[in-house]
């Protein structure tokens, strides 16, 4: 049995409508159940940006960290509510990840990586990526002080994947997947503007083509290289086409990707779609649609462990 936690945003969503929630997908038995409802969690709708709802998710132990733009929440398996912390260098955050009791999260509006320590349950350690060329200074600052970033998005770092060898992160407009090794930040693996969840899988790296409805995997064996489209909903079966006053939804916009084994990769698009892809093969194992409003978008996409 495949199951999959997912949580999915609602582009353009004015106050007083849906703006998403978290949905655990069993992929066999091709059933959803909703387990947080972002109307009804006890959060603030105040300040969350034009893409409303949770964003990316992330485990340690017992405990499920999910991201708003600018909060990160702790639940129990249960999802009942454990904490909730912000920072002021934390906005329009996408994509979280753990390794070493630390949550680190991309925080896109200062194209920035920040640390939260789980046991001390505080944001501690920030990084700050520019772009020259085909160099990436980096800054390490204090979240805590007045010292950080201008909210100036530049590269709207999107992603971010925390391993031994390092930090590996992306954004739509950071020319590829960068890797910060401790001390500097290198381009690991270029790729197309636009991309969302670049992360390292074997010799290459998996990633969402946004900007061309699909998912890839890109590898130094050209022979290796996969190419996925998203699926397409037929237009009479599609809802809330005209109703997103900011014009930022459509349909086919792919966001949300994980490895769920070897060779069998999911892989999120809106209207909030979650399909199985099969490296090997090269084929479409199945697809499960959670919604058909166009708004109702995926965003983060994990192996629910539970």
């Amino acid at each position: 049995m495949t199951s999959l936690i997912a949580s999915s945003v609602v582009r353009g969503s004015q106050q007083g409508e849906s703006h998403g929630g978290v949905y655990l997908i069993d992929m066999t038995a091709q059933s959803v159940k909703q387990v947080l409802d972002w109307n009804t969690a006890d959060i603030n709708w105040e300040g969350r940006g034009a893409d409303r709802g949770l964003r990316g998710i992330a485990f340690y132990k017992e405990i499920i960290f999910i991201a708003a733009s600018d909060e990160l929440f702790a639940y129990n398996p249960d999802f009942s509510l454990r904490g909730s912390w912000k920072n002021p260098y934390l906005k329009h955050c996408h994509e979280i990840s753990v390794h070493q009791g630390q949550v680190f999260l991309s925080s896109t509006g200062f194209d920035t990586i920040l640390a939260f320590d789980i046991a001390k349950e505080e944001f501690h350690w920030g990084l700050y990526v520019e772009a020259d060329g085909f160099r990436f200074p980096a800054t390490i600052f204090d979240p805590n002080g007045d010292d950080g970033p201008l909210m100036l998005n530049k590269m709207h770092l999107n992603t971010v994947v925390a391993t031994d060898g390092g930090l590996y992160m992306a954004g739509l407009k950071s020319g590829g997947m960068l890797h910060f090794n401790g001390k500097r930040v290198n381009m690991s693996a270029t790729l197309p503007a636009g991309t969302h969840n670049a992360q390292p899988y074997k010799e290459g790296v998996l990633f969402n083509d946004t900007n061309a409805d699909a998912v890839r995997f890109a590898s130094r064996d050209a022979a290796e290289d996969r190419a996925f489209k998203v699926p397409v909903l037929p237009a009479d079966q599609l809802s809330g086409m005209h109703l997103d006053d900011s014009k930022v939804a459509r349909p086919s916009f792919a966001r949300g990707l994980c490895v769920v084994k070897e060779g069998l990769i999911a892989a999120g698009s809106s209207p909030s779609t979650i399909s199985l892809h099969d490296l090997n093969s090269g084929e479409t194992a199945m697809s499960v649609t959670l919604s058909t409003d166009v708004r109702n978008a995926i965003h983060g996409l994990e192996l629910w462990p539970f």
